[in-house]
C-alpha cells in the first residue's frame, strides 16, 4: 500500500520523471521544492539557511511550513493565541473606529436613506401600499396615536414593538403589508363605517339600537373596591366559572408605577377582583395578545383558548375589524381568533400616564400617587379620592386637557358601538353601572350574571344619548376628513393625506 500522508515520502514509482527514486527520494516530481534525487551537498546548504514559514505555507525553494522537520516529519503542533482587541493596522486607526480613506480622516460617510431601495432594484411598487414609517408620520409622530395597540396586533411579521414611550415602534423590516394602516382607529380604519358593518344600519345615530338597557350592582363586599357597580368584574367571574372563558385581558395597575395601566390576563375571579377600578391611561390592550406570553396561565392548549376584552371602544373597534378578515397577524393571530366576548366601557377621552399623575396631579396638585385609592371621570369632573375616601381633587376634567391623548378628539364611540356589552356610569345613580347589551353574545353574558345583581330598567336613558351626540359634536369638530359611515371602510393613505396634510412615502425623502 502506497502511505501518501503528508510529510510522508513515497517510495513507488515516479510516473512524471519516468524513473524510480532512491530511498531519499520523496516521490513527488521535478516541481517539488525538496529537490529529491538531486544534489545532497546543494540541499544541506539551502536546509541550512531555510526559513519556517508560520503560515504554514511553502513556496519553490523558500523554507519549509512550521511544526514539520526537516524531513518532512510532522511535530508537535503548537498554536499561537489570537490577539483580542486589536485588528490588522491599516490606517493607524482604532479597531473599534470605522477606517475612513487615507488623508482624509474628517470625511463624513453619508448612510443612503430608503430611497436607496428603489434605485437598487428599480422594481415599480404595486399601487397604495403602506408603510408603517407612513402610520408614524401621519399617526404617531402627529401626537394622533391613541395607544389601543392595534396596529402591533395586526402586523403579521411581528415588526411592531412598544418602545419605551409606550408607542409603538418598528422593531424590525417593514413589509408594507399596509395591515397597520388599515385597522389603525386613526389612520385607515374608517371607525363609522365598522358600526354599521357590526350592528347593522340603526347602529349609528343615538346611542346605537341595543337590545336591552340596565342599571345594575353587585352586592358583595368586593364591590367597594371597584368602580361602580363592579358589572364589568361580576361579568367576567361568571364566564370564568361557567367555563366560557379561560381568561379576560384587563387592565391592572403597575407594581413600579403607582397608577400607571398595564395589561394583564386574568385567569381567576381572585384576579379579577384585583384588577377592578379605572387605570385613566392606555395599556396597548391589543398589542398584549401574544398568548405565548400568558401560556403558563391557560390551562390546555393555548389554540383552543377563549377570552374576554374589557378595553375602550377604539380597542374594540380594532379588534372587531380584524377579526372579520381571514389574514394572519403574527404571534398575536391566536389572541385575536381567541376573543369571544368584548365589553366597552364607556369613554370620552384617555390620558397620557406621564402628563396626567406625573405633571398634573403631582407637580401641579400636589397629590401623592401613592395615597390615592381611587379616581374617577363623572360628569364632566375628575375626581380623586385618598385612602381614607376623602376627595382630593374635584375640577372640571377641561382642566386637564392638555394630559389628554389629542387623538381622542377624534373619536365619537363614546358608547362603544362594537362591543357585546358597554359598562359605564352615565344614566345610573352612584354605585349603580349603566349597562348597554349590544349583541346575543352579550345577552348571553348578562344573563348569566343578572341573577346575581341588582339591577333594574336604566334610570336615564337621555343622559346616555346627550352625553353621546356631544362626543360626536366634538369629533366633527376635530376630524379632518368627512364622517362618513356609508363610505368604505378602509381609507387610503393618499386620501389622508389630502385632507391632514403629510407626504406620501416619508421615508423616502432622505430624512
Amino acid at each position: 500500500m502506497t502511505d501518501r500522508r503528508p510529510g510522508v515520502p513515497d517510495r513507488g514509482r515516479d510516473s512524471s520523471a519516468g524513473h524510480d527514486h532512491d530511498d531519499g527520494g520523496c516521490g513527488c516530481g521535478s516541481s517539488c521544492g525538496c529537490k529529491s534525487g538531486g544534489d545532497e551537498e546543494s540541499s544541506e546548504s539551502e536546509g541550512a539557511s531555510e526559513e519556517v514559514r508560520p503560515d504554514g505555507g511553502q513556496a519553490k525553494s523558500v523554507g519549509r511550513p512550521a511544526n514539520v522537520d526537516s524531513d518532512g516529519q510532522l511535530q508537535d503542533v503548537e498554536f499561537t493565541e489570537p490577539v483580542e482587541g486589536t485588528s490588522q493596522d491599516v490606517y493607524e486607526t482604532a479597531p473599534d473606529q470605522r477606517v475612513q480613506r487615507p488623508g482624509e480622516e474628517d470625511l463624513d460617510l453619508d448612510t443612503p436613506g430608503y430611497e436607496i431601495r428603489q434605485q437598487m432594484s428599480d422594481i415599480e411598487e404595486p399601487e397604495q401600499k403602506t408603510w408603517f414609517m407612513e402610520l408614524d408620520d401621519a399617526v404617531i409622530d402627529a401626537d394622533r396615536c391613541i395607544q389601543c395597540g392595534t396596529c402591533v396586533a395586526a402586523c403579521p411579521s411581528d415588526s411592531i414593538g412598544v418602545g419605551d414611550d409606550n408607542l409603538p415602534e418598528l422593531v424590525k423590516m417593514c413589509t408594507g403589508c399596509s395591515l397597520c394602516w388599515d385597522f389603525c382607529p386613526r389612520g385607515g380604519l374608517r371607525y363609522e363605517r365598522q358600526w354599521k358593518v357590526t350592528g347593522g344600519d340603526d347602529n349609528v345615530s343615538g346611542a346605537g339600537d341595543p337590545i336591552t338597557e340596565f342599571s345594575a350592582r353587585v352586592e358583595e363586599d368586593w364591590r367597594a373596591g371597584s368602580q361602580d357597580g363592579g358589572v364589568v368584574t361580576a361579568v367576567l367571574i361568571h364566564l370564568l366559572e361557567a367555563g366560557e372563558i379561560d381568561g379576560a385581558l384587563v387592565a391592572t395597575e403597575s407594581d413600579e408605577d403607582p397608577w400607571k395601566a398595564e395589561a394583564f390576563l386574568a385567569t381567576t375571579p381572585e384576579e379579577c377582583i384585583e384588577a377592578a377600578g379605572s387605570v385613566y391611561n392606555q395599556t396597548l390592550a391589543l398589542g398584549n395578545l401574544d398568548l405565548d406570553r400568558w401560556a403558563h396561565k391557560i390551562d390546555g392548549p393555548i389554540e383552543d383558548a377563549s377570552l374576554a376584552v374589557v378595553g375602550t371602544p377604539c380597542e374594540i373597534e380594532g379588534i372587531r375589524a380584524m377579526q372579520d378578515f381571514e389574514w394572519e397577524y403574527g404571534s398575536q393571530e391566536t389572541g385575536v381568533r381567541a376573543i369571544d366576548y368584548t365589553i366597552a366601557l364607556m369613554c370620552t377621552k384617555n390620558f397620557n400616564y406621564e402628563r396626567l399623575m406625573g405633571d398634573a396631579l403631582e407637580e401641579q396638585r400636589d397629590v401623592d400617587l401613592a395615597n390615592v385609592s381611587k379616581m374617577d371621570v363623572l360628569d364632566g369632573k375628575m375626581m380623586v379620592y385618598d385612602q381614607d375616601g376623602e376627595l382630593i381633587v374635584d375640577e372640571d376634567v377641561s382642566n386637564f386637557h392638555d394630559a389628554a391623548l389629542k387623538g381622542c378628539d377624534e373619536c365619537a364611540d363614546f358608547t362603544g358601538y362594537c362591543a357585546d356589552l358597554t359598562v359605564g356610569s352615565v344614566g345610573s345613580s352612584d354605585a349603580y353601572s349603566s349597562v348597554i347589551v349590544r349583541t346575543e353574545t352579550g345577552l348571553d353574558a348578562w344573563n348569566a350574571v343578572k341573577a346575581d345583581l341588582d339591577y333594574h330598567d336604566l334610570e336615564d336613558r337621555s343622559a346616555v344619548g346627550k352625553l353621546q351626540s356631544w362626543d360626536k359634536k366634538k369629533a366633527f369638530d376635530s376630524l379632518e376628513r368627512a364622517f362618513d359611515p356609508d363610505a368604505p371602510r378602509f381609507i387610503e393613505y393618499s386620501d389622508h393625506v389630502e385632507n391632514y396634510g403629510g407626504e406620501i412615502r416619508p421615508h423616502e425623502a432622505g430624512h
